[in-house]
């Protein structure tokens, strides 16, 4: 018999006993301030509460939350004049920008499902994920709509696997520039273009929209689905991971408290509500949670960047008095690296968390930060899309730098309402000090993949998410995060699966087979490597295949070549992929 929710909680209350460094302002139990309240909610008691406090920088236009508010209530209006209703989903093709922000309350604010796609696609992953979707209306950018144009010409047995009858949906799009909420000098300078005097022949759509009549929210459902958040997986393309408007306040507020914060608590520093920097990708479910979710729940406000540059990132944060950034390892040190570092004033900075993806916070990283900023780095948490991130906290577990002695990477405690336990491979508890696999049990745990029930069943039992990732707990029941799901490759911080690049590669016709592994690569983590076995009588490079996939998959999927005579297979007619990386070093 499997083990289940009665064997795991078990072993999750025995772990907790361990927890003696649990740090004083840091909840162990989750208290939820408005029950039942959704994103919309939220929204419209800062625009009351704090209506002239701004919700959003960008590029030195001032969004506050009476202006978010209208903004969202008329974007909402725009969807339901062009017939969106519960239920349907509307894609968001965008990078950062206020406009994603305004366009995922708008479309929760009417009870319509969110999709945020990855503005880095090519056309064939486009189609792919609208068609499993089901997406009918797609808010982009004027740079993309070549890519939408592209997509619409898909063939439908490219997208054979979507949950959806394998056929682009009949499509609407709307457009929006980057440019089309900055208001007088963009200040600093952003890294695009705005066109002010080509501005009234821009093909953005965003005026129009925003003079739609707003519309207020509709009654919250805090266990409808909300989102369809796409994550790779070990078979075939990606999944769209169901999430609700309750796993988005339970991991927002958790977070919060995960940090040492009450949401909406003004900083006991300044008196004034917390500054936050947002540059991670926010069609990615972290950056969602970090420049979109958080500062909401919280009711402070968040520096946007469309990218991260530390040119910029520093002269954000002495302007607008930043005090809370997540970034990567690598980031600060390019910010300490940066000439003018030691003459910024640093000083409004209160929490800084690292995330380890290429290079790994250390205490020699931890010293250089705190002498220069008098701010201690801590580790980031653990977390993935199907559990909306923010799994754990690691605020508070420094003392002695044990936090950094963990190898490879230290996540901490688990945020208060969540469970975590660590199984071997029959998913029984292993006990301290052993390596399994990692289960964790949330509030903002995956409804399900959309439309794939095998999947759904295979990954979730008892409410228990079945990660697939390698983790160990210590003495003081902090886990340890040890090695990623056995297929997935990290490319500066995003999950790159084989079998999705083996698949998007397949539909070359010169290749007869394809494995794809990850190599270490000093610049991004790891880079994956594709061995290509070319169909019979086929002559084609490796240069070539590169070009060629630069052209069909976003580029940080995009492999490097291995063409081989042969595939070495096992008795059962698998691919030997540790064979094939034999003798393949890192470059």
């Amino acid at each position: 018999m499997t083990p289940g929710d009665k064997t795991w909680s078990k072993a999750a209350e025995e772990l907790a006993e361990l927890r003696t460094m649990w740090p004083a302002d840091v909840p162990r139990e989750l208290t939820d301030p408005w029950p039942g309240d959704g994103l919309n909610d939220y929204l419209q008691r800062w625009s009351k509460e704090r209506a002239g406090v701004t919700a959003i920088h960008f590029y030195g236009t001032d969004i506050s939350y009476a202006e978010l508010e209208n903004s969202v209530g008329a974007f909402a209006g725009w969807l339901r004049g062009r017939g969106v209703g519960p239920g349907d989903r509307v894609g968001v093709f965008l990078g950062n920008c206020p406009q994603l922000t305004i366009a995922m309350l708008g479309i929760l604010r009417i009870g319509a499902v969110y999709v945020p796609v990855n503005p880095m696609f090519k056309a064939r992953e486009l189609a792919y994920e609208l068609a499993d979707a089901g997406v009918a209306l797609l808010l982009t950018h004027p740079s993309l709509a070549k890519v939408v144009d592209a997509a619409r010409l898909v063939p439908p047995e490219d997208l054979a696997g979507a949950a959806l009858p394998s056929v682009m949906p009949v499509l609407e799009v709307a457009l929006t520039s980057l440019g089309d909420m900055i208001r007088g000098e963009a200040s600093p300078p952003p890294p695009f273009t705005i066109d002010r005097a080509a501005h009234s022949a821009s093909p953005s759509d965003w005026p129009a929209i925003m003079a739609s009549v707003p519309v207020p929210p509709i009654a919250c459902d805090r266990d409808a689905l909300a989102a369809l958040n796409y994550t790779g997986g070990t078979t075939g393309m990606p999944k769209g991971c169901e999430h609700t408007q309750g796993h988005m306040v339970y991991t927002a507020i958790s977070t919060l408290l995960g940090q040492g914060r009450q949401p909406g608590a003004l900083s006991p520093r300044t008196g004034k509500v917390h500054v936050s920097l947002g540059f991670l990708p926010m069609f990615w479910i972290a950056g969602e949670d970090m420049a979109m979710l958080n500062p909401l729940i919280d009711g402070s406000t968040v520096v946007m960047m469309t990218r991260w540059d530390a040119a910029t990132a520093l002269t954000l944060i002495e302007q607008q008095r930043v005090t809370w950034v997540a970034a990567q390892a690598d980031n600060y040190v390019e910010l300490l690296e940066l000439p003018q570092f030691s003459q910024a004033d640093t000083s409004s900075l209160e929490a800084c968390v690292a995330i380890s993806f290429v290079r790994k916070l250390d205490v020699e990283l931890r010293r250089e930060w705190h002498a220069a900023t008098g701010v201690l780095l801590h580790e980031a948490s653990y977390g993935m899309t199907e559990t909306h991130t923010a799994d754990t906290f690691t605020h508070g577990l420094h003392a002695g730098n044990q936090d950094l002695a963990a190898t490879p990477t230290y996540c901490g405690y688990p945020v208060p309402g969540t469970s975590i336990v660590v199984v071997d491979d029959d998913l029984s508890p292993v006990p301290v000090g052993i390596p399994g696999q990692i289960l964790v049990k949330s509030p903002s745990v995956l409804r399900g993949y959309y439309m794939k029930p095998e999947a759904t069943s295979a990954s979730l039992i008892d409410g228990w998410l079945l990660t697939g990732d390698t983790g160990e707990f210590d003495a003081r029941g902090g886990l340890s995060y040890l090695a990623r799901s056995k297929e997935m490759i990290k490319v500066n911080g995003m999950s790159v699966f084989p079998t999705e690049v083996e698949t998007l590669m397949k539909s070359h016709p010169s290749i007869a087979r394809i494995a794809v592994a990850p190599r270490d690569d000093a610049s991004s983590g790891q880079r994956p490597v594709a061995f290509v076995e070319l169909a019979q009588s086929q002559r084609v490079s490796p240069a070539e295949l590169k070009l060629w996939a630069k052209d069909h998959m976003a580029s940080y999927k995009v492999p490097d070549i291995v063409i081989v005579d042969t595939m070495p297979m096992t008795a059962t007619g698998k691919i030997r992929k540790v064979e094939l990386m034999k003798g393949i070093s890192a470059q």
